[in-house]
């Protein structure tokens, strides 16, 4: 069974950290990744800095810039995740945009994912009917699950097709803004996660933008499967080194 899966069939509310790969440092990536397994968190996805990153606000935006400066690229994280599985359990998706995959070749992309472990892919600017049309069979090929996103403004029909060709669960955009531009929720956003869970999806929900202390993880976990955190968690790398990794989860999860 995918990692992603059999995460999803735990009885828990679940925590997904986001980070971009090669910051602060280039050699950062792999030790991140295992202080984020060893304090509690369930999936990770690891960010594939891209110089045009349309859906990211400023703080993932600037970690992106610097990645890129510090030399990361899509050879270079393959590179390094090369032995993961040998220290890493939990699922681990690379979130990207499509430039990046296509150049690689979409293909040898999977192949290499399948290769070192990578459990699955959110690509924010790949289209759900060009991925169902194009390149659904490799995704599926290699064992990928494909994590499309979802916002308030998604109608019901498009929710419901995401939904039919999903196999792992829908990302939930709390808001229709880039990452890390609100705090807290208020009654609209509320309404909107009631009735994506009154919609009864064969695919769990996990919600992502806006999430960043334990009030809104708890709030966003209330009617979703799990929650993502991105903007936070870099913003507090930034500021408090990736010793602190510890204290920034147990924040969430007290």
């Amino acid at each position: 069974m995918n990692r992603i899966n059999k995460k999803l069939s735990e009885d828990k509310k679940l925590l997904s950290i986001y980070f971009t790969a090669g910051y602060p440092n280039i050699n950062d990536t792999v030790s991140i990744i295992q202080d984020l397994e060893k304090n509690g968190v369930d999936i990770i996805e690891i960010g594939l800095p891209f110089s045009d990153p349309l859906a990211d606000g400023p703080t993932i935006q600037a970690s992106s810039t610097q990645a890129l400066k510090n030399g990361m690229t899509t050879e270079v994280l393959f590179n390094q995740l090369k032995d993961i599985r040998k220290t890493v359990n939990i699922p681990l998706i690379i979130m990207g945009y499509f430039n990046p995959m296509f150049q690689y070749g979409v293909e040898a992309f999977c192949k290499k994912c399948q290769e070192i472990g990578i459990d699955g892919l959110i690509i924010p600017d790949l289209p759900v009917d060009v991925y169902h049309e194009q390149y659904q069979a490799i995704f599926e090929q290699y064992g990928l699950r494909n994590i499309f996103l979802i916002t308030p403004q998604t109608n019901d029909e498009r929710i419901r097709y995401i939904d039919s060709i999903s196999n792992g669960f829908i990302y939930m955009v709390s808001s229709a803004s880039t990452t890390g531009s609100q705090s807290g929720f208020g009654d609209e956003q509320t309404q909107y996660f009631k009735r994506i869970a009154d919609m009864n999806l064969k695919n769990p929900q996990v919600i992502g933008f806006g999430i960043s202390n334990n009030e809104t993880f708890i709030q966003a976990t209330q009617y979703a499967k799990g929650a993502i955190i991105g903007s936070a968690f870099v913003k507090h790398v930034s500021n408090h080194g990736i010793n602190t990794i510890k204290e920034f989860t147990d924040s969430i999860l007290e």
